[in-house]
């Protein structure tokens, strides 16, 4: 699983950040959960997320807990866009790069451009992390 979240403006940053890494850390320590990594460039209030996982219903599982539901609901408010990508890729390919993560991701947005959900109201679901 991957994702692309973008805040509205750099003042966000710093607080995303830290928001973040309070999830990858619990990310790390979430059951089911086989490797998680977090990227941010901060100036360009561009966070990116790359998580491998035993299934789905670990990664919902994560997602559904806190300290990750109320911290989504609460920075929804600052995200100008969020992408989500799911994927299998078998254990010998691990870990992707991520310019490999990038890719999909592009690949996700292009081919959901029209009709993509951006912005607070994105859905993980359409879908770390």
């Amino acid at each position: 699983m991957a994702s692309r979240l973008e805040v509205k403006s750099l003042v966000n940053a710093p607080g995303f950040l830290i928001a973040s890494l309070t999830l990858w850390w619990q990310a790390r320590r979430s059951p089911g959960a086989l490797g998680v990594a977090l990227r941010a460039e901060m100036l360009k209030g561009t966070f990116w997320t790359y998580s491998a996982w035993d299934d789905k219903a670990a990664i919902y599982a994560y997602a559904g807990s806190e300290p990750h539901k109320s911290t989504v609901a609460r920075k929804r408010r600052v995200m100008r866009d969020a992408t989500f990508v799911f994927f299998t890729a078998p254990a010998d390919e691990l870990p992707l790069s991520w310019g490999e993560i990038s890719r999909r991701i592009a690949e996700k947005r292009d081919s959901a451009a029209p009709d993509r959900e951006t912005g607070p109201t994105a859905s993980p679901t359409a879908s770390p992390a």
